[in-house]
């Protein structure tokens, strides 16, 4: 009798265990600025979206595979993580060990950072120009690029839900959003 009350009372620890890293887990989309798992979506139509379709080991780190289709005829691959800084790192399998830093989450309004540090004409001086609890933009400057140099662009994230285009849908860990 004793042996069922053991078993039993380990049975509940590791169910209320295991119930509490689930939950932990469901929330960590909602506290990311670019959710990540397999089947996430942001779908401008049926021409142009981007979805998770995938994960791939680079250089031992887990990468999530990113298709994306642009005006229907175009489309590219890219491979994103979130580190343990809370930046969010690009890579390739066919070149792991190239790196490149598309946004660091914990920097403060008016800090840069670079993207490869390489000083080419890839890399791009990045600026955080707005933060709040739930958005925040990036400006990128190829400051190395003769042509393209004082010619930033933007990008911004919204918590929760990735990028802050104008998306007819996005999918989000299951939950769609939109219309």
């Amino acid at each position: 009798m004793k042996k069922i009350s053991t078993y039993l009372s380990l049975i509940l620890v590791s169910l209320f265990i295991l119930s509490c890293q689930k939950k932990k887990q469901e929330n960590a989309a909602a506290d990311s600025f670019l959710p990540m798992q397999i089947g996430n979506l942001w779908y401008m139509n049926n021409m142009s979206y981007t979805e998770i379709k995938d994960t791939v080991r680079i250089n031992k780190k887990l990468f999530y595979k990113f298709y994306s289709l642009v005006g229907g005829d175009a489309s590219s691959t890219f491979y994103l993580r979130i580190d343990e800084n809370n930046k969010l790192i690009e890579s390739y399998p066919g070149d792991p060990t190239k790196t490149y830093t598309r946004a660091d989450f914990n920097a403060k309004i008016g800090e840069k950072f670079f993207t490869t540090g390489q000083k080419d004409e890839n890399d791009n001086e990045v600026t955080v120009v707005q933060k709040s609890d739930n958005e925040m933009t990036f400006s990128f400057d190829p400051v190395y690029h003769p042509n393209l140099k004082g010619h930033p662009s933007e990008v911004k994230y919204i918590k929760g839900k990735g990028w802050a285009e104008k998306y007819e849908k996005i999918k989000i860990d299951g939950v769609v959003y939109g219309k």
